[in-house]
């Protein structure tokens, strides 16, 4: 199943914060962006685990979305 994912740079504390909207609730985290991104394949495993199998259809299954910057 492919996934779309959203990577924030964490200026704070440093290293990166990745999320799925398809799964709200589905976080990790990184040192690196490689990091993160092979830590929130184990997440959205961990949540497709927990999740009803028709759940899991209808998550997979959102339409396309895009992620864009506006400036106000």
């Amino acid at each position: 199943m492919k996934f779309k994912v959203v990577i924030e740079e964490d200026k704070e504390v440093g290293g990166y914060v990745v999320s799925c909207p398809a799964l709200p609730g589905c976080h990790s985290q990184g040192d690196t962006i490689e990091e993160a991104l092979e830590n929130i394949k184990e997440a959205i495993q961990a949540c497709l685990e927990s999740l009803a199998e028709d759940v899991v259809k209808e998550a997979a299954s959102k339409p396309y979305s895009k992620v864009v910057e506006v400036v106000v």
